[in-house]
């Protein structure tokens, strides 16, 4: 039995994206997962998981002394799993900074496993190609893989999120105070931490779809301003669940929904692991870096011919030419066509 130590303090959507190797490593025994407070609640109720450490490297946890308290807590951890039977303890380091390598060996992992191309890797006892054509759903289930040669089935790529009891009524209740429960949803994710990633006709779309379905709005708190312009586009049935819901709450949401239009941004990533079609708007990055949509029946849209694009990994805050026109040349009757694609093959 080998017990698993994840390092992934990475973004919302890279804790999403690490769940298939979560699943992969519980096959062969425990697996404990350190994460961000921020990404830590995404693995609630996964079965997958058999513990979690928060590692709050910018707050609590900060500096050495931080690193040195959560790797006692690790190395704990590894005792106990070797007390109950585990003989091979092994790190994957998701996350590839040289402060989670050192955190693993701090931690009494021997074995530690990571990718070619990480900060860390000089920390690493076994090196794993980072493949730039592959999803990074399956970049980060290849650092389990026995084999470089052996390829995982499109249900191991699947990324898998636990929404409960207290998620579903949550929605229950939003939804239950906003008018007919009889029309399709649609959700609608306006949001990013990146500025040049936020499409800006939002609106316009909703008040295309909204003669046929309800839109549901999905972001954190500080995306209300866009909801709010959002559903004076849409009309009084919409639902606003920006800053209302948890993560996995969204998720729940997102479930509901006949489909979801959003950004590059975490939402797409909640809607392959509840299975909900999604168009992803990608202006200043590519579905070629490896964060498109993983649900059937799912679309990408985006402005082909420029030869400014892509011009970052993430998405600048300002376009760095100044006429963003990666985001503003894609029209809303691009998207409601993808929409209405993906619609008319659900039918």
């Amino acid at each position: 039995m080998q017990f698993s130590l994840v390092i992934q303090t990475s973004f919302l959507g890279d804790v999403v994206l690490t769940t298939p190797l979560l699943a992969e490593l519980a096959h062969r025994g425990p697996v404990h997962v350190v994460a961000t407070p921020a990404g830590a609640p995404l693995l609630a109720r996964n079965p997958d998981v058999a513990g979690v450490s928060i590692y709050d490297k910018r707050g609590s946890a900060r500096g050495v002394g931080g690193l040195a308290t959560v790797a006692g807590e690790l190395s704990a951890a590894r005792s106990r799993a070797a007390a109950n039977g585990a003989s091979d303890a092994v790190a994957y380091l998701a996350q590839g900074s040289v402060r989670s390598a050192a955190l693993a060996r701090l931690a009494g992992f021997r074995a530690r496993v990571g990718f070619t191309t990480s900060a860390g890797r000089w920390l690493y006892t076994r090196r794993v190609p980072y493949r730039d054509d592959r999803h990074h759903a399956e970049r980060l289930w290849s650092l389990a893989a026995e084999s470089p040669n052996v390829a995982p089935s499109r249900e191991q790529l699947r990324p898998r999120l636990f929404p409960g009891g207290a998620e579903r009524e949550a929605v229950d209740r939003l939804l239950g105070s906003s008018g007919d429960v009889s029309t399709p949803l649609v959700a609608l994710a306006p949001g990013s931490v990146w500025a040049t990633k936020r499409w800006p006709y939002y609106a316009d779309l909703a008040q295309r779809l909204s003669p046929r379905a309800r839109v549901a709005i999905v972001g954190a708190k500080d995306d209300a301003p866009l909801a709010a312009e959002i559903a004076a586009a849409a009309g009084e049935t919409t639902v606003d669940a920006t800053g209302k819901l948890s993560l996995l709450g969204s998720a729940e949401l997102i479930r509901r929904c006949a489909l979801l239009v959003t950004n590059d941004s975490s939402p797409q990533h909640l809607a392959s692991a509840m299975g909900t079609p999604t168009v992803t708007v990608f202006g200043p990055t590519v579905p070629e870096f490896g964060f498109g949509p993983l649900a059937p029946r799912s679309e990408t849209a985006g402005v082909a011919g420029l030869d400014c694009r892509p011009c970052d990994r993430h998405g600048p805050q300002q376009c760095p030419l100044g006429h963003w026109r990666c985001m503003r040349d894609l029209s809303p009757d691009a998207v409601a066509a993808l929409v209405a694609s993906i619609d008319g093959r659900h039918r």
